[in-house]
């Protein structure tokens, strides 16, 4: 007696970009995020591309004008055009934050990886270090080293620097942690039976597989320095001459804007400021769940 092999249809699998697209719509904040960040990008680059960036400084425009067709957002007290301010101001705010949050997840992880994976008194004194300096408010000793340099000294790498001196704590404890665990992992250890050495474990091994925590890592740490250069601005502390977001409202503060009615003074760089870390926080939100199975949407 013979038997008739019945073929099975094959399954379709999606394609890569069908995956990604799923994933997004199940992730909505980091879409979102995204979709807030391009905005503001395609903002400061098509006003880079149409305004004249002298306009952003004292003296360029007529003072104290509200919106108009003419100045899409208003005037200062001081004649600044506040929309080329504004364009100015949101490239100069986000590369504060991009220098600092770059650096810092830098350091971070290389003091992370070689804390973790290596051990022994190294480890015991980066963690130590961290613990020590963690507690201590990074807003006060931000204060104290601003306050402390003469302010036509300070420009906004000046204030990038200010703000990474302690940006590196959290993401050194943060990949720390993740290295601990994934060196135990069974193919770290196959690894080494296999005669890799430790570099080779390290780039090949471990770090592709932290990606996504670094990724979120450097995206809170940008968040972090840019608030902390808008406080910063905001305190008097920055580079007055320069039309930062926290310099605008620092100066429209001290102008009395919203007593004297001038109140698009310093709507526009608080509502600027709020879109910018909430569509950070977003997308930190989204980036954690992606690197993180245990909190991950599933359909």
């Amino acid at each position: 007696m013979t038997t008739v092999a019945i073929s099975q249809p094959d399954v379709l699998r999606p394609s890569r970009l069908v995956l990604v697209l799923r994933y997004l719509r199940r992730n909505q904040s980091l879409v979102v995020g995204l979709l807030v960040v391009l905005a503001l990008a395609v903002f400061t680059i098509h006003g880079m591309l149409t305004i004249d960036p002298k306009n952003a400084y004292p003296l360029a425009a007529p003072p104290k004008l509200p919106p108009s067709a003419k100045y899409p957002f208003g005037t200062d007290f001081f004649g600044r055009d506040l929309y080329a301010a504004m364009v100015v101001g949101l490239w100069q705010t986000a590369l504060i934050g991009i220098i600092a949050g770059a650096i810092g997840t830098l350091i971070g992880v290389f003091l992370g990886f070689t804390s973790a994976y290596f051990g022994g008194a190294i480890d015991a004194a980066i963690k130590g270090v961290c613990q020590i300096l963690t507690p201590i408010p990074a807003f006060l000793i931000q204060v104290v080293i601003a306050g402390s340099i003469d302010k036509r000294e300070v420009t906004i790498y000046t204030m990038a620097f200010i703000v990474v001196l302690l940006a590196w704590m959290n993401p050194t404890l943060v990949i720390r942690a993740q290295v601990l665990s994934m060196k135990e992992r069974q193919f770290v250890s196959v690894a080494k039976l296999s005669g890799m050495g430790d570099l080779g474990i390290i780039f090949q091994e471990i770090l592709p597989n932290l990606l996504p925590f670094i990724a979120a890592a450097f995206v809170g740490q940008v968040f972090s320095s840019m608030f902390a250069s808008f406080y910063l601005a905001v305190l008097g502390l920055g580079p007055l001459r320069e039309p930062l977001l926290g310099n605008t409202i620092w100066a429209a503060q001290s102008q009395g804007a919203f007593f004297n009615g001038w109140w698009w003074w310093p709507l526009e760089p608080a509502i600027a400021m709020v879109l910018i870390l909430g569509s950070l926080a977003l997308i930190n939100m989204g980036l954690d769940e992606l690197a993180n199975p245990r909190i991950r949407r599933t359909e």
